[in-house]
């Protein structure tokens, strides 16, 4: 699995594509809400901010970039050359999507980290790490579900845009108008939890007991993906 992983953290940085659509584009416009963090605070909060940073980073760089390179991978034949050694398929699969996972962690906590420098500091950094983390899951399974849909690199431009936005337009709807109407509705939707979870954690103000509940819908949406991961992925090119 290492080794796997190890062979696409240098393929990635020989890639230029990849490297602006993982690393530089998420970084650049998580930089801008970071910069004009009092106008987007108006609209919600300092936790909405954080939250649509982590989503901007988790949809673009990790997401968009995993199924991309699942793509690539199954194109080139290269996943079905993996299989044929002593690898087992998991371990195939998490050497692939470890190191763009790994990067966007780092991403994340580093642009939270000066986000938090220039304004406040989360109330709850226990409780923002697990939203953060389960938010990573979520997209890595929602990565691996539509990678199964992805014939090409260049058709995961088109395969990844839906759940992209959608997590975007549902963090920015959570984050600025809350949960207090339509709060089922909200918390079901992928990444409404997690907004929700993010906001509590940057902001406070709300106990501990009110928040964990917020993880299971995330959660649920990575069991979701994973078993249609199981019934849509695909290690050959369709001929």
């Amino acid at each position: 699995m290492f080794e796997i992983a190890r062979s696409e953290l240098v393929q990635m940085f020989r890639n230029r594509l990849v490297l602006v659509t993982g690393l530089v584009i998420p970084v650049a416009v998580s930089g801008y809400f970071v910069r004009q963090h009092e106008v987007f605070a108006d609209l919600g909060s300092l936790g909405y901010v954080a939250a649509i940073v982590m989503f901007t980073v988790m949809a673009f760089g990790l997401y968009t970039t995993a199924v991309t390179t699942l793509a690539a991978r199954r194109q080139d034949l290269f996943l079905k050359r993996l299989r044929s050694t002593a690898a087992s398929d998991p371990s195939i699969l998490t050497g692939l999507v470890l190191p763009i996972t790994v990067i966007a962690l780092v991403q994340v906590v580093a642009i939270l980290t000066v986000f938090g420098v220039v304004t406040d500091r989360p109330a709850e950094i226990p409780l923002l790490v697990v939203a953060i983390l389960a938010t990573t899951a979520m997209m890595v399974a929602l990565a691996l579900a539509t990678a199964g849909l992805t014939n090409s690199p260049e058709h995961a431009q088109v395969t990844t845009l839906p759940v992209s936005l959608a997590v975007i337009a549902v963090a920015s709807w959570v984050g600025i108008s809350g949960t207090e109407d339509l709060a089922y509705l909200k918390r079901l939707l992928p990444g409404g939890s997690a907004t929700e979870l993010v906001v509590n954690a940057w902001d406070g103000g709300v106990p501990l007991t009110d928040s964990l509940p917020l993880v299971v819908p995330t959660l649920a949406w990575v069991l979701v993906a994973v078993a249609l991961a199981g019934r849509l992925f695909r290690w050959e090119p369709r001929r």
